[in-house]
């Protein structure tokens, strides 16, 4: 394989990474709107718009701070267009939680409003994945060198694990999961809870595999950011387990 992958347009290189990063937001959108308009939204249009812009100011802030962490190592030589072109996903998940439960306490929402994006979220990683793995090296989404069967040569001449693959396959599972999963336990918002403590378990266990600084006691950026989720649902976690009442 040639990494990585682009094709050329009015002599320009045009990245298949582009591409699929577009792709995944707009039909990740897609999917948002028609799950919405399938179910009872229990969520004003209004609020629905206040909470969607929450989350966007959020994930553009926290993807490229917590991206910014990632090398702490040059930190001091970062630039502010470097600082603008990094980017990933976990910061974003991390800085749109933080988005949203501002935005709602501004705005005096105190329904749930994550279950509605579980869904559209998968389907953009998915697919927003694909453009990561047509990076190879050039984009810091791959693995460290193994003999495992999995090794694939991603443009440097070694085999390295596939993390975007792996992520990719992630995906669908929780995709299944998601969409099989009956609980009737569950209250509104538990889907989004579920997904994201799923979600970070995997991004705590695959960064051992990728070539990760430390930044505190041997663990990365992206492994503390998933500690922190751990412990921000704390509650739900333990109903998981002990199928109890945790308000």
């Amino acid at each position: 394989m040639q990494f990585p992958y682009y094709f050329s347009l009015f002599g320009e290189k045009i990245y298949f990474h582009f591409i699929f990063e577009t792709l995944a937001f707009i039909v990740g959108i897609r999917v948002y709107y028609h799950l919405r308009r399938k179910k009872n939204d229990l969520i004003s249009d209004e609020n629905r718009l206040w909470i969607l812009i929450g989350a966007t100011l959020g994930a553009l802030i926290g993807s490229r701070f917590i991206a910014l962490l990632e090398t702490p190592s040059i930190l001091s030589e970062q630039t502010f267009l470097n600082i603008y072109k990094s980017k990933t996903v976990a910061g974003g998940f991390l800085g749109g939680l933080f988005g949203v439960e501002l935005i709602k306490k501004i705005i005096g929402e105190k329904k749930s409003s994550g279950d509605l994006y579980v869904l559209p979220i998968i389907i953009a990683l998915f697919i927003g994945r694909i453009g990561c793995f047509s990076m190879g090296i050039a984009e810091p989404t791959f693995g460290v060198e193994t003999t495992f069967f999995t090794g694939i040569n991603l443009g440097d001449g070694k085999l390295r694990h596939p993390v975007s693959l792996y992520e990719m396959i992630y995906m669908i599972l929780l995709f299944i999961l998601f969409i099989k999963l009956k609980r009737n336990d569950f209250v509104n918002g538990d889907n989004f809870k579920l997904f994201m403590i799923l979600y970070f378990i995997y991004r705590f266990l695959v960064e051992f595999i990728k070539p990760y600084e430390s930044i505190f006691l041997g663990l990365s950026i992206i492994q503390w950011s998933s500690i922190f989720i751990f412990i921000y649902y704390h509650k739900f976690i333990y109903k998981l387990f002990f199928k109890t009442d945790y308000a």
